[in-house]
């Protein structure tokens, strides 16, 4: 019985989280309200305030959700030998992860000066730069220092660039995960021709 009524909450937390994701994308995140975010849903704002008791905590909410895969990857990423293929498969689980967190991205790229002032963009920031850390290492040369960062900031493509390219959103996260390897393994080749020159030279 108790795990039945933490279902009910669970499924209502959702839904609270989609409806108020669609009207942020329908109307912006200043002009919707919770009393907007009530109705739609077919509640009271009093059963609303049971979740969440402002707008914010539902980002807030939101950006956790999200966080969690994300700090996962970083927390494996670090686990593991800082090779190519470790880094590869950092970014194949974070495009999974992306995929996943699709609805809040195009929140993040259509209420962008919203997200500024909430505190949701300090702790996003925060968390990709712990990302950013594990694509290049302190000592790669700044051109694969600048093909790492690039790499990871190419998997967003599909949410940020999505309105000027004509593809559909699973077809983008594709080809930003493609790019995003391309990117990585050119990196690394190039690090092994400097080491195979400096050995032969």
């Amino acid at each position: 019985m108790a795990h039945s009524r933490q279902q009910r909450r669970s499924d209502t937390r959702q839904r609270i989280q989609d409806i108020a994701l669609e009207l942020f994308a329908e109307q912006g995140y200043e002009k919707t309200s919770l009393r907007e975010i009530a109705e739609r849903l077919g509640v009271t704002k009093a059963a609303l305030y049971y979740h969440f008791k402002a707008k914010e905590d539902i980002v807030i909410s939101l950006f956790d959700d999200l966080a969690r895969p994300i700090d996962e990857i970083a927390e494996w990423g670090r686990q593991q030998p800082q090779t190519l293929e470790t880094r590869l498969e950092i970014l194949r689980r974070y495009s999974a992860a992306l995929r996943r967190g699709a609805p809040l991205f195009r929140f993040m790229q259509e209420n962008q000066a919203a997200v500024r002032e909430l505190s949701v963009g300090a702790t996003f920031k925060h968390r990709m730069l712990a990302m950013t850390s594990l694509m290049t290492g302190p000592d790669d040369p700044v051109t694969d220092q600048v093909r790492g960062l690039t790499a990871l900031f190419a998997m967003h493509a599909a949410f940020f660039w999505a309105h000027l390219l004509d593809a559909e959103e699973a077809e983008l996260s594709a080809a930003s995960l493609t790019v995003a390897t391309e990117l990585l393994t050119a990196a690394h080749q190039a690090r092994e021709a400097a080491a195979a020159d400096a050995a032969g030279a």
